[in-house]
């Protein structure tokens, strides 16, 4: 009679655990800034690939984008590709989120409290979310393979313990261009600390006027007709 219903960890799977957990582990720091003012940049996602060996994106996960004060929050998401992504309305009024994005075109229809089903975003690449009644809002979702990445704080640093090694460093920021899908490009290794200066080269925001799907549903609320 079988003490347990575990199973076994096959040999060859604890001998690649335990040889990874002795890998030497160092911490690659870096800093993100605007190249014309010097500033920090917050919301630019920092990616390592090894330069080494085989690596592979990590699991997917689940996440949000929550709508509160007519924003999207947080402003920059990024996930493994396969992860799944529910976009939970906070606010008393309704939002309709959409995306034109390579990764992925879906629209979600006006909804209040009643969250639609999470989207899965299966491509690498990266999402551009809107709202089709507040032009203002805006929003993006990085879906990265590295299996190292972060997002920078308002100090424009992120720091990631990654195995000892050289890397691939790519980093993103919304205001890089304006396609928002390029990437700056360089080198790291596992232990050093580095400064990026991007130069951003997107244009100035539109102004914040209402669309006509907006104004239209401004129209309905005044009127009490609004859905």
């Amino acid at each position: 009679m079988r003490a347990s219903g575990k199973r076994p960890v096959p040999s060859l799977i604890l001998l690649a655990l335990l040889l990874l957990a002795a890998m030497p582990v160092a911490a690659a720091g870096v800093t993100v800034a605007d190249a014309a003012t010097g500033q920090p940049l917050a919301n630019a996602v920092v990616a390592l690939y090894p330069r080494a060996g085989h690596s592979s994106a990590p699991p997917p996960v689940r996440a949000s984008i929550v709508q509160r004060r007519a924003t999207f929050m947080p402003h920059v998401l990024v996930v493994p590709p396969g992860s799944r992504v529910s976009f939970p309305n906070r606010d008393t009024t309704r939002h309709q989120v959409y995306s034109f994005s390579p990764p992925l075109t879906f629209s979600l229809n006006l909804y209040l409290r009643e969250t639609p089903p999470p989207v899965t975003f299966d491509r690498a690449g990266v999402e551009v979310l809107g709202c089709n009644i507040h032009d203002h809002m805006q929003a993006f979702i990085v879906i990265s393979e590295a299996p190292f990445s972060a997002v920078t704080a308002a100090d424009g640093r992120v720091a990631l313990e990654v195995p000892a090694g050289p890397y691939r460093l790519r980093i993103w920021h919304p205001l890089l261009e304006d396609t928002h899908q390029q990437w700056w490009e360089g080198q790291l290794d596992a232990d050093e600390q580095r400064r990026v200066a991007l130069t951003l080269r997107a244009s100035p925001p539109p102004r914040d006027e209402p669309s006509e799907l907006a104004r239209h549903f401004q129209q309905a609320l005044q009127q009490g007709t609004a859905p």
